[in-house]
């Protein structure tokens, strides 16, 4: 077994490297991106956000084709991914979509004094998970890995991004660029400030350009075990 899954991290930005409105949630991407995602996710045993992406954007993290759905569930798989957030506080609402969209697992991992709370709140809509005194993404992606996932999908937002990032936990980044502006610096980013394995002296692996529509694909390969298609 793996000491932790292979991950792919997936972002929509603009051009401006925003990944949403100063105070909503922008759809950046189309119709056809929006499919690919779908099948990525098909793909994936676990699809992973944040909290706060949990608590702004409320999204349900289904595989929506029917048909995708038919063939998981032909594989012994559930119907759509296990479902995981990280939070330090615990503070989320058991009628997030998170929670109640889709008969699927759901995990929330949080810090070790913060689980009696979580477990107060959030059971039995979700298995809360002790993450230990501060919640690392490679002690997640260890979990994960015990619990059978092999391949997990990093949805954002920009810290989880930061995070899986800079601890160098990421196999491959696919990120889709769409033709649009933001131009407000009060708008969350792809990511935040840190140390990046990847920069001026190391740079990362550009392995596909794909034009979908009126956005381009950036496949990037982050790691040895990138995998090609």
């Amino acid at each position: 077994m793996r000491e932790r899954p292979y991950t792919l991290l997936s972002c929509s930005m603009s051009m401006d490297g925003y990944i949403g409105n100063a105070s909503s949630r922008l759809l950046l991407s189309n119709d056809a991106d929006f499919d690919r995602v779908d099948a990525v996710r098909a793909s994936c045993d676990a699809i992973l956000v944040g909290a706060t992406t949990v608590r702004v954007d409320d999204p349900r993290l289904l595989v929506r084709s029917q048909a995708r759905r038919d063939e998981r569930t032909a594989r012994g798989l559930g119907p759509s991914p296990i479902k995981v957030t990280v939070t330090r506080r615990g503070e989320l609402s058991p009628q997030a979509n998170f929670f109640t969209a889709g008969d699927v697992e759901k995990l929330v991992y949080c810090p070790s004094s913060r689980v009696e709370d979580a477990c107060a709140r959030l059971e039995p809509a979700a298995a809360v998970v002790d993450g230990g005194d501060t919640v690392e993404m490679s002690r997640v992606g260890r979990d994960l890995a015990a619990r059978g996932v092999e391949r997990l999908m990093v949805e954002g937002g920009g810290k989880v991004h930061t995070q899986f990032l800079t601890d160098n936990l990421v196999d491959e980044l696919q990120l889709v660029v769409a033709p649009v502006f933001v131009g407000d610096s009060r708008a969350p980013r792809f990511v935040r400030d840190g140390h990046f394995p990847w920069n001026t002296g190391r740079r990362a692996t550009l392995a596909e350009v794909t034009q979908i529509g009126d956005v381009m694909l950036l496949r990037y390969a982050l790691s040895s075990r990138f995998e090609t298609d």
